[in-house]
């Protein structure tokens, strides 16, 4: 059993359950807000994630409430080494970020997690709290987006190769091509098909274009692509991308986001953006299409 969290006065800890969604996502929503000027999260991105197969949301999340009842605070360990955590801002340097950074350590060594970790925007309030605690960078990550007036840019495909919406009967070659990729730079276990389901086809607002697949002369997927439209459809995010080992080189990669971008145009986007951290080698693939560093992140971890 995780040990209790020692917090203020004032203040005590719940589990959590997929009815808290919403109200983590408020707390979420006011952390970004004071930390980097601007609200990414949705209620899709916590539902998406919470209703995964694998995730016992009762025994991965934690949850902080005031005296009035209303979660001002939250902790979860999202599966292998991830975490996340946030506290709403009117809260902030009352020692609710120790507290759960310390769940977080807590109950990753009883998962049998030998590191755990999480994001943190470079330079933030959280990042020199984690630095506080002794919780080391692992790696560096950025947000890049396409500027609003800038061209699409054109990427012809080899002879023979198409870009498409995927059907259903694409969807385990999108999986197997985008784990199987993101497995060559990741320390982790391969993502169960049915979790990877519930976080792309059965995300709340989905819809069958969001997935594009380019194919190659056999028919057969060689790169996927996952994008994803905010709830107000100003914003496409390509939360995915990859290619088949074998099949690099080939500009199937820039032809695959120019059609996600031009994808997120015609539903109306005005923006495109994407993440993508030190690990995958990615970087100047991204700047080469005209995409512009907006935001840089540091993924801060402790080792139980």
């Amino acid at each position: 059993m995780t040990t209790a969290m020692i917090l203020p006065t004032g203040y005590t800890e719940r589990p959590l359950a997929l009815a808290d969604a919403a109200a983590v996502t408020r707390v979420m929503a006011a952390d970004e807000l004071a930390t980097v000027g601007e609200v990414v999260i949705e209620l899709a991105d916590i539902v998406s994630e919470w209703q995964r197969p694998s995730f016992d949301i009762s025994a991965s999340t934690i949850g902080v409430v005031d005296t009035a009842g209303d979660l001002v605070g939250y902790a979860e360990c999202s599966g292998g080494s991830r975490a996340d955590a946030a506290v709403h801002p009117d809260h902030w340097g009352r020692g609710l970020g120790t507290a759960l950074a310390g769940w977080i350590a807590t109950k990753a060594g009883e998962l049998g997690e030998p590191v755990i970790g999480m994001p943190v925007p470079q330079g933030s309030p959280g990042d020199r709290l984690l630095a506080s605690l002794d919780w080391f960078p692992r790696w560096e990550s950025w947000v890049l987006a396409l500027p609003q007036d800038a061209a699409i840019p054109v990427r012809e495909l080899p002879e023979a190769y198409a870009i498409r919406a995927a059907t259903p009967q694409d969807h385990e070659q999108v999986w197997t091509v985008i784990e199987d990729a993101f497995l060559e730079w990741s320390e982790r276990e391969r993502e169960p098909y049915a979790d990877w389901v519930a976080t792309t086809i059965e995300r709340p607002g989905a819809e069958p274009w969001n997935i594009r697949v380019v194919t190659g002369p056999e028919g057969a997927v060689v790169a996927a692509a996952v994008l994803v439209m905010t709830e107000d459809g100003r914003e496409g995010y390509v939360s995915r991308l990859a290619t088949r080992k074998g099949q690099r080189n080939r500009g199937l990669a820039q032809a695959l986001l120019a059609d996600a971008f031009g994808t997120a145009r015609a539903h109306g986007a005005t923006r495109a953006t994407l993440s993508t951290d030190s690990r995958t080698g990615a970087l100047d693939l991204y700047l080469h299409v005209g995409m512009e560093v907006e935001s840089t992140w540091v993924h801060r971890a402790t080792r139980p």
